[in-house]
C-alpha cells in the first residue's frame, strides 16, 4: 500500500475508538439521534481513509501506466477530488 501508513493508522484508530464508543452508547441505551450522529462520524473517517488509499493507488499504480494526456486527466480528477473532500 502506497498511502501514508502513519496517517492511515491514525485515522483507523480514531474510527476504532468511535466504534467502541458507539457500542458503549448502545449498551447504555443512549438517544438514537446521538448514536446515529456518532455512526456518521465514524463513517466519515472511514470514507477519508478509503479515499486516501484509493488516491495513493491511482498515484502509484495507475498513473504510471498512462500516457501524458491520461496523466493530465488524472491530475484534473485528483484536484477535483481534493475539492470534494474539503
Amino acid at each position: 500500500m502506497k498511502a501514508n501508513h502513519q496517517e492511515v493508522k491514525k485515522l483507523l484508530n480514531t474510527a476504532k475508538g468511535q466504534i467502541e464508543g458507539i457500542s458503549r452508547m448502545v449498551d447504555e441505551d443512549r438517544y438514537c439521534i446521538e448514536v446515529s450522529t456518532q455512526v456518521l462520524a465514524a463513517q466519515a473517517v472511514l470514507k477519508k481513509v478509503n479515499q486516501m488509499i484509493l488516491k495513493a493507488h491511482l498515484d502509484s499504480c495507475v498513473l504510471s501506466l498512462l500516457n501524458e494526456e491520461g496523466q493530465q486527466k488524472m491530475t484534473e480528477i485528483f484536484q477535483l477530488m481534493d475539492k470534494i473532500q474539503s
